[in-house]
């Protein structure tokens, strides 16, 4: 009887371990492996007592199609390991990165669907030369999430409306085009926030983040930012 009990506590202590667990893949080019932004991702996570590990498929310059071409990303869904795939490629302003979104999306929804996984759309943010179409990154990435019923993590939403206080610590990197240390902590953040949303992200500590973040000002922005976006939803 003894034997037994231990037997099924095991069970049961190896089966919340797992239910604790997050596997989440990272798909998409340098705008997220630029700083490690899966491994800023974990270590976000084991600040709320949670263990996220990631696996990325990521190299520069690819688009969701050159992921879906080589085969690889069918591979990683294939094996049903993942709870979470998240994509991303670039900016995705124009009609032709619309609908590349929308449909190469709606391929990689329909094997995760296959397979026990989410799929999780990350929008991303504009070069500052190409500022001014940031509206379209925005409206195609919502368009694409909504039509293929997946989840959007809103980094660019967050990213716009920090960005207009020019006294905050830059996001944009000196190209002007791939994220700071800060740029990638506000977008780890909001992808961390999208798969725990009923976490209190306000009680990260601005210690615990100053590996990416040097202004408190620019810390708690963020984290305020974030929140205001979740009370929209």
């Amino acid at each position: 009887m003894l034997l037994r009990f231990i037997w099924i506590l095991f069970l049961s202590l190896s089966i919340y371990s797992q239910d604790k667990s997050k596997q989440v893949l990272f798909v998409g080019n340098s705008l997220t492996y630029t700083n490690d932004l899966p491994k800023i991702v974990e270590q976000i996570a084991s600040n709320f007592n949670e263990t996220i590990t990631t696996t990325s498929l990521c190299y520069p310059n690819y688009a969701l199609i050159d992921h879906w071409n080589d085969g690889k990303l069918q591979k990683y869904i294939k094996t049903g390991k993942f709870d979470y795939v998240i994509i991303q490629q670039g900016p995705s302003s124009q009609n032709d990165g619309r609908q590349m979104l929308l449909s190469d999306g709606a391929k990689i929804k329909a094997l995760c669907e296959e397979h026990g996984s989410q799929l999780v759309y990350f929008m991303v943010w504009p070069s500052k030369n190409y500022y001014y179409t940031f509206d379209g990154v925005i409206a195609n990435h919502k368009f694409a999430a909504k039509q293929n019923k997946a989840l959007l993590c809103p980094v660019g939403v967050i990213w716009k409306t920090y960005d207009a206080n020019k006294a905050l610590e830059n996001l944009y990197s000196v190209d002007g085009f791939h994220p700071s240390k800060a740029g990638s902590f506000l977008a780890a953040l909001t992808i961390f926030n999208t798969i725990y949303p009923n976490k209190n992200i306000s009680d990260l500590s601005f210690k615990s983040s100053k590996t990416w973040m040097t202004n408190k000002k620019s810390f708690d922005t963020i984290i305020e930012l974030i929140n205001n976006q979740n009370q929209k939803k």
